[in-house]
């Protein structure tokens, strides 16, 4: 007995003799269109810019073209693997007649050799192979997925979104201890309301405070966790969050590298790192990064405008 709402094979009766069958390989801005059609011995394969009326107006002239081979054209039945464009060309092809279906691209069967070919009209080749076994009611070829509504599809984000900040959450959790265990911090909270002002009052077993560039690196890390919270808010502004973000985050590190050079005794190395400052032109958080890599250098080894020039 079928299961209700099977998706995984049409319980529709297939006549092939009148039945019109495409297959799309989408992209970002092309769709290459593949079709069988009854009578006609050749396979038609056409590469179209991403248009919908195109594509109807192509479908209606192979439905012509098989007419004239001698051909009755009841039905025309056309797939496409989910992806990126989700299922709002399928509700659009429904509209107009057209039998639109959404492969659910983890069912369809695939070499797994490591240096197989792979090209889109190898891709359509494969999709109609699994669209015909579906088309025929036989099990395991491939499965459908169920076209929603535009109120059902929009009822599925704020899940999403919150899968979406969790993810980031844990990603923002995992940074800032792995920041702190290198100071010897293991007890520290991110996730806590009061992260940030526990930030700055944390000492480390040395019983002395985070290093410069730390501390703003860390609170950069927690910025970010206050960014991704308040993007979950759709009443949030949230190009000014990022833009300013952006924007905080290397001011607050620049701040730091020049604390470091401040702070820290006039050693050589830090003295080169001021050179690479003052003449070279460059930020505090690079020149540091330059002189610990192994890579200063001083005014003489860059170019001036007049030698450039």
């Amino acid at each position: 007995m079928p299961k209700p709402n099977d998706l995984s094979r049409s319980f529709t009766a297939f006549e092939q003799d009148s039945t019109l069958i495409a297959v799309i390989e989408m992209s970002l801005t092309s769709w290459l269109i593949a079709g069988i059609l009854p009578g006609i011995e050749r396979r038609p394969l056409k590469k179209l810019d991403v248009d919908e009326e195109g594509l109807l107006q192509l479908l209606h002239r192979w439905r012509d073209e098989a007419i004239n081979g001698g051909r009755e054209i009841t039905r025309i039945v056309l797939a496409f693997e989910a992806g990126r464009d989700g299922f709002w060309l399928a509700r659009w092809l429904r509209a107009r007649n057209i039998e639109a279906y959404v492969i659910h691209p983890n069912s369809v069967a695939v070499s797994r050799e490591h240096r197989r070919a792979k090209t889109d009209r190898l891709d359509t080749e494969l999709l109609k192979r699994a669209f015909l076994g579906w088309l025929r009611g036989e099990p395991d070829h491939c499965s459908m997925a169920a076209i929603p509504t535009p109120e059902e599809e929009d009822a599925r984000r704020p899940n999403r979104e919150r899968v979406n900040l969790l993810g980031e959450r844990t990603r923002i959790v995992n940074r800032m201890k792995a920041c702190l265990v290198r100071f010897g911090v293991r007890n520290f909270k991110p996730t806590l309301r009061k992260a940030p002002e526990r930030l700055r009052a944390l000492r480390t077993p040395e019983g002395g405070p985070l290093p410069p560039t730390a501390s703003p690196s860390c609170a950069a890390i927690l910025s970010r966790a206050n960014c991704s919270s308040q993007l979950g808010s759709s009443s949030y502004d949230r190009g000014s969050t990022i833009r300013r973000f952006r924007k905080q985050s290397p001011r607050a590190l620049e701040r730091g590298a020049r604390e470091t050079l401040s702070y820290s005794p006039a050693t050589r190395g830090n003295v080169d790192v001021e050179l690479d400052v003052v003449g070279g032109g460059l930020g505090a958080s690079t020149a540091i990064q330059r002189r610990y890599a192994g890579h200063s250098f001083h005014r003489s080894s860059i170019p001036s405008e007049r030698h450039s020039a």
